[in-house]
């Protein structure tokens, strides 16, 4: 027979079980899908499909415009109906020679007039190797230079008005700039620190630049808040002479504009503000290859488009979509004329949750229905002195400022040295870069150690996205213990009392210092995309069970991935760097060289912005809310600088 000692011992023993189980149920053993938001879109699906720009036939252009004479069409080169590529532009071609020596010219003027270094004698034309100039982004900048500079000893003129006619722009032809510069520049070298800034400083003062709202979308499982979807969006403005403003998601992962049309009276379109083609006299209905139509008239093609969340079906309009804020500075600088997609669908998750009305698509042209859907490639084809280049900043916290900022980037945002990537198959429309490597720590992944594996670029995605048969693999190699109960709860030897597992669960993952960097090795001499646990792991830890042995149980911080299944095209090795990454990163994309620029992001003056719409309450331990203040270790200090100087 038991004794009254011994009962009530086994009594505590018990309570003490339960209430330490009941704790522990906030930190489920269950790892779900995590939640997010996602705006990778795949190919549009219309009934036409649009032909991709022939790559022999740019290249046979760009040799026959340096000669002065134009190539003829090979039979079956090229057919009939197909638009021409951009490179085989018919504007006069520039002159070679002269452009190449004035070049060399203003760089040495540049580094002459610096007060840190002695005037030098321009360089001769054997100047070292090492140096490859980007000619397309240079010539800009030296052509918008020039233009200020005479414009401050002439009476200032109204920027004439964009025009698809030779005539109308002076400029040498850009796509022509383009691809001389693919020919003379080295893919991925490194930009010294005086060229980026004689590239750079000349907009930076005047760069178009949209503040972007970070938007927390609450999800409730069984009445409690499991996770929140993110998202970040800024203003334009479409239509004339009676602009009307949108909200949109600035999307590195889709290519057209998209918003909801009065033709939709959904509950989902209904919440939102909804383009209407009768308010801007400038428009005009159009078929889905650009073809104008009657007002009034509507195209009889349809197209739907598939996002990594939600759908939208439409049909086409062309009008004038414009930057928020910046029409009545510039005059139409920030704006251009293009063809919209108008939505008469748009599902309900997710753009029932988000105040944003509508996607304005950044992705390159090859995803989009033809290349007047393409907001920048338009703005930069109809402002050809424009540096062809747009970039994303997303501050660390919600008191920060993001902004997206077109023509260039600001300079003041970067903490490091700004590297190149070239863009892995341009001919997908994705943001894509190469990953030759990725490691965790030491650790080399197998999945990716061919080299065979690519990360996309997406700013309308807010985890980081791993292949599903890689997830498992990282899972385990970024897990960290943070408790071991061996003999599950209690007192006992072997045991974890209640107050030791509530310290425990209540510790915030992002801030260990034992975590491994996560590393994406991008090719040899370019630097690696390396993040810390604040930026993979969630912020509680998990409730895990010990394989082989019962009653074990241990609290781990678990990464926050998001597995993938993409089809081919993409395949299923292919990384999605959202958030996490963009966070992390300062980045600049060359829409004219076809490469991504990386710098790690500098957060030590993120500005003072209007903060978030629904962020959680501060100190939120719910996965996708906001960083905990900044920690940083030495060694993760160090690790970090080892890895940019690679």
């Amino acid at each position: 027979m038991m004794s009254r000692s011994s009962l009530l011992g086994s009594l505590r023993r018990t309570l003490l079980a339960v209430l330490l189980s009941s704790l522990l149920l906030l930190v489920s053993s269950t790892e779900d899908e995590p939640e997010h938001c996602s705006f990778l879109a795949q190919q549009p699906i219309s009934t036409a499909a649009t032909a991709a720009p022939d790559v022999a036939f740019a290249l046979a252009a760009l040799q026959a415009a340096q000669q002065g004479s134009s190539p003829a069409a090979e039979p079956g080169l090229m057919s009939p109906a197909a638009e021409p590529p951009v490179s085989a532009s018919t504007t006069t071609a520039p002159d070679v020679a002269s452009a190449l020596a004035e070049l060399k010219a203003a760089q040495w003027a540049a580094s002459s007039s610096s007060p840190s270094k002695p005037a030098s004698a321009p360089p001769a034309a054997s100047s070292s190797p090492s140096f490859a100039p980007d000619l397309a982004s240079t010539l800009a900048a030296a052509r918008h230079a020039a233009k200020d500079g005479a414009s401050s000893r002439q009476v200032p003129q109204t920027p004439p008005a964009a025009s698809s006619s030779a005539e109308a722009s002076p400029a040498p032809a850009p796509h022509l700039a383009a691809d001389l510069m693919a020919l003379f520049a080295g893919a991925g070298q490194k930009m010294s620190t005086e060229n980026a800034r004689v590239m750079s400083t000349t907009l930076t003062s005047t760069l178009p630049t949209v503040k972007l709202t970070k938007q927390y979308v609450p999800i409730d499982k069984n009445g409690h808040v499991i996770a929140y979807k993110t998202a970040y969006f800024g203003k334009v403005h479409v239509g004339s002479p009676q602009p009307q403003d949108f909200t949109v998601v600035f999307d590195t992962g889709s290519a057209h504009l998209v918003l909801p049309s009065t033709a939709c009276e959904s509950k989902t379109c209904i919440a939102h503000r909804r383009y209407n083609d009768t308010l801007s006299s400038i428009s005009y209905p159009i078929e889905h290859d650009g073809t104008p139509l009657p007002r009034g008239a509507s195209s009889s093609h349809s197209v739907s488009i598939v996002f990594g969340t939600g759908t939208v079906a439409g049909t086409f309009v062309r009008d004038r979509a414009c930057l928020g804020g910046f029409a009545q500075r510039n005059g139409n600088a920030d704006c251009t004329s293009m063809n919209v997609v108008v939505a008469k669908e748009m599902s309900e998750q997710p753009f029932s949750l988000f105040h944003f009305d509508g996607i304005l698509g950044l992705g390159l042209e090859a995803l989009a229905l033809g290349p007047g859907y393409s907001f920048f490639g338009q703005m930069v084809e109809q402002h050809p002195a424009m540096l062809p280049r747009f970039s994303v900043f997303l501050a660390r916290t919600d008191q920060g400022e993001s902004s997206i900022s077109f023509g260039g980037h600001d300079e003041s945002k970067a903490a490091s040295d700004l590297y190149w990537v070239p863009v892995a198959l341009p001919e997908l429309g994705y943001w894509q870069v190469q990953v030759h490597q990725v490691r965790i720590g030491d650790e080399i992944l197998d999945d990716c150690a061919d080299g065979g594996c690519r990360a996309i670029l997406d700013t309308g995605t807010s985890l980081l996205g791993a292949p599903r048969q890689a997830v498992k693999s990282l899972h385990q190699l970024l897990s960290r213990d943070v408790l071991l109960a061996p003999q599950g709860a209690g007192s006992g030897e072997g045991q974890v009392t209640a107050e030791a597992g509530k310290e425990a669960a209540s510790q915030d993952c992002r801030l260990r210092d034992d975590g491994a960097l996560l590393i994406f090795e991008l090719g040899p001499g370019i630097p690696s995309i390396a993040l810390d646990p604040e930026d993979y792991f969630r912020p509680r830890p998990f409730n895990m069970t010990v394989p082989g042995k019962p009653g074990a149980w241990k609290l781990s911080c678990r990464s926050l991935l998001l597995p993938l299944d993409l089809e081919e095209p993409l395949g299923p090795r292919t990384f999605i760097l959202g958030e996490p990454v963009l966070r992390k990163y300062y980045t600049i994309y060359d829409w004219a060289s076809r490469r991504i620029g990386f710098a790690t992001a500098d957060h030590s003056n993120d500005g003072e912005g209007e903060g978030a719409v629904g962020a959680p309450q501060a100190g939120s331990m719910v996965a996708g809310a906001p960083l905990p203040v900044l920690k940083q270790t030495h060694t993760q200090a160090s690790a970090r600088g080892k890895e940019m100087a690679a």
